[in-house]
């Protein structure tokens, strides 16, 4: 008997587990809410000599520059050799991106990405897509949100891209995610 209370026991508490670890992250809002912004989002370029992680990335952007802003997080796979992003080149480029993101109405959604290469996405100051490495234009995990309330939610994104082509995208939607249009970004 004690055996089977231990073992009713273990497999509630592993279902207690598993429930929370998949419970939605709670976004926070941007407080206050930023009035005026500038359609898409800002963003800073550092090219360093090669860029294989987010670690080196993070180094990269101590040095980096203000870049022409992104027309939101829509960027589609590119030939090898076009321009990543709205940077001055198409290899070795380390991108630091902030602004907010508008969700139109509170509830639960699905976020995902796709990135070649790494990403470490926040918005409302929860990790909402992660890679670390390189890989062609690929999806990150898909992460259940969720959103309190209408409005702008902060956005800070470490973006890298290395050789080849290069892609990133945002998807958010109630149930499956879908495009994030550009009108949804904004900055200061």
């Amino acid at each position: 008997m004690t055996i089977l209370k231990t073992a009713v026991l273990a497999a509630t508490s592993l279902l207690i587990a598993t429930a929370v670890a998949a419970a939605p992250l709670k976004l926070k809002p941007a407080s206050p809410q930023p009035s005026g912004l500038k359609p898409g989002l800002a963003v800073k370029y550092a090219y360093p000599p090669d860029v294989k992680s987010l670690n080196q990335a993070n180094r990269a952007l101590k040095r980096a520059k203000a870049g022409p802003a992104l027309k939101g997080l829509d960027y589609r796979d590119t030939r090898d050799g076009d321009k990543t992003l709205t940077s001055k080149q198409a290899h070795h480029v380390v991108a630091g991106i902030s602004g907010f993101v508008k969700f139109d109405s509170a509830g639960t959604y699905t976020v995902d990405f796709l990135t070649n290469d790494g990403l470490d996405a926040k918005v409302g100051g929860q990790t909402v897509g992660y890679f670390d490495g390189r890989q062609k234009c690929f999806e990150t995990r898909a992460v259940q949100v969720e959103v309190p309330q209408a409005g702008w939610y902060p956005v800070d994104i470490t973006y890298f891209q290395r050789v080849g082509s290069a892609c990133l995208h945002m998807r958010a939607g109630k149930g499956a995610p879908d495009w994030m249009p550009n009108a949804a970004f904004g900055h200061k």
